[in-house]
């Protein structure tokens, strides 16, 4: 019934969520295309709770929005493999009869597969014991049952395997106090660390339990080997309704999707993007490390790399895992840095082209601390 109720209509939280997904994807495509043509000539995008396939209105959601695209792109057309599954059969039944009806679908190589089913233990053992082609994964279910870490870390295990899942957090912080969805809670945190958040929540706000979930999640996906998480957050008035989590092994896909995500926040801070996030400590260090405004940057660059000499790409990959800090972040507060005396440049600003009147800052130039 919720599911149901999902897709009746659309809201501008479930549009600015599927523009997320979908940039990321033809993007995440678009870098792992090459090497997959050299190895296999696939790529899959892969959707656990794809969903009936339009909202009431008529408007297409993500699965049809995807296989669109890929009707239209000739690589993704010869490389595509689609696996799109719900547990509802009146969703699946619907989906099937909306793909078939798309203009041009017989033009894709790999017929998209829709299957019904439960997303559970099962689901997780065929992840975990069978190897994935190069795949985005997204994992929407409309509360908590059948997301757990197994899920998570079964569809990132593999080369080029990126994951978003959506984060229900109203029903998941209701969820820890209820012994009736123990199982559930601990297939997402782990045994020892929901025990733990358990008992970290007990007396806090709602903004500090908030926090603390978050961050609980944040940093149990990393310890099983999901090393770039990044949470975008959505609210409903002054209260978090859930959260897009961004689960990637490699470096390329966290920035891509950073520069996407802040492109989607709706508000910014001197520049630096929100990501939504509400106000958090030094007690969260993920989250307070995605809090802190342009200025933070400025003042913390020179302390972590006094005298040393970097390029600019490395300071950026170095620094900005965990930080809400873009490539255009560094490159500003660079320049500012070198204006002030802070910091020399190879080659020097003066000896550097200049693009609107301001001076570029490339990825190749050579930054020495003082």
């Amino acid at each position: 019934m919720a599911g149901a109720k999902f897709f009746d209509e659309r809201s501008d939280q479930s549009e600015t969520k599927a523009r997320i997904i979908q940039k990321y994807f033809y993007a995440w495509a678009n870098v792992i295309i090459p090497s997959a043509k050299l190895h296999g000539g696939k790529i899959a995008y892969i959707d656990l709770y794809a969903g009936p396939g339009r909202y009431k209105d008529g408007a297409a959601s993500t699965p049809l929005l995807v296989l669109e695209h890929a009707i239209e792109d000739k690589n993704m057309r010869d490389m595509l493999v689609t696996i799109f599954n719900d547990a509802d059969g009146n969703h699946t039944a619907t989906l099937q009869a909306e793909i078939d009806a798309l203009p041009g679908i017989e033009k894709l190589k790999y017929k998209p597969t829709v299957n019904c089913g439960e997303i559970g233990a099962d689901t997780e053992k065929e992840l975990s014991e069978n190897r994935l082609i190069p795949s985005f994964t997204f994992v929407d279910p409309f509360g908590y049952k059948g997301l757990s870490l197994k899920i998570v870390n079964g569809v990132i295990k593999d080369w080029g395997c990126d994951c978003v899942f959506f984060f229900n957090y109203g029903r998941i912080n209701a969820g820890l106090s209820n012994h009736l969805v123990k199982k559930h809670m601990d297939a997402l945190f782990g045994v020892e660390r929901a025990d733990e958040l358990r008992k970290k929540i007990e007396g806090k706000s709602p903004d500090e339990r908030e926090t603390l979930i978050l961050e609980e999640l944040s940093q149990a996906i990393k310890g099983m080997g999901g090393k770039f998480v990044l949470p975008f957050r959505f609210k409903r008035g002054a209260r978090t309704s859930h959260s897009l989590i961004f689960v990637s092994k490699h470096f390329k896909g966290y920035e891509i999707m950073k520069g996407i995500m802040a492109g989607e926040s709706s508000t910014d801070d001197q520049g630096v993007a929100s990501f939504t996030y509400s106000p958090a400590d030094a007690s969260t260090p993920l989250l307070f490390s995605l809090a802190q405004p342009f200025d933070k940057l400025l003042i913390d660059l020179p302390k972590v790399y006094a005298g040393e000499t970097l390029t600019m790409r490395k300071i950026y990959e170095d620094h900005s895992v965990d930080t809400p800090y873009t490539d255009k972040n560094y490159k500003e507060a660079l320049r500012q840095l070198e204006a002030a005396g802070k910091i020399t440049a190879d080659p020097p600003a003066a000896e550097r082209p200049k693009r609107k009147g301001i001076v570029t800052f490339a990825e190749h130039v050579k930054v020495t601390f003082k």
